[in-house]
């Protein structure tokens, strides 16, 4: 994998960032490749925050994994800043190749650059698989959490 490049997701790289996100049976019900109008417009937003990191891994400008980065000054926790990780995606040919490995690893040093205290995430409920990848990484199922559909 020395040939691979994490680095922020321009306008380019969004039809393949949107592509892997619709890949599974949870995306493909909630997102919509065929306009990708809504993802340019959240793109130029999250450019535009500097807590905000999309990024896209590549390799010989072709995307093949992507996260975001979202680091959020607090109070709690004698005013630690932590940073949440979502929307981690590897293309399908790159699973088990070491990627996503790679890609939580840049995820977690990046957040230590950017004086976070704690890395959090959450995952569906039925991505056991996901659960143990990240429970391999040191990542502990410490809470329970909840949505709301707005």
């Amino acid at each position: 994998m020395g040939d691979l490049e994490i680095r922020p997701a321009v306008a380019e790289d969004v039809p393949a960032i949107v592509a892997m996100l619709a890949d599974d049976p949870l995306g493909a019900q909630r997102e919509s490749p065929e306009d990708l109008t809504p993802y340019l417009a959240a793109l130029a937003r999250l450019s535009a925050d500097p807590n905000q990191h999309l990024v896209v891994a590549a390799r010989e400008d072709r995307v093949i994994g992507t996260l975001q980065l979202t680091v959020i000054p607090g109070l709690s926790r004698k005013g630690s800043t932590r940073a949440i990780i979502e929307g981690v995606r590897v293309h399908t040919d790159e699973r088990g190749s070491g990627l996503g490995t790679r890609l939580i690893e840049w995820a977690v040093l990046e957040s230590g650059r950017q004086g976070c205290q704690l890395v959090q995430l959450t995952s569906d409920a039925t991505r056991t698989d996901a659960h143990r990848f990240y429970e391999r990484l040191g990542f502990v199922a410490s809470h329970v959490g909840f949505k709301l559909q707005l």
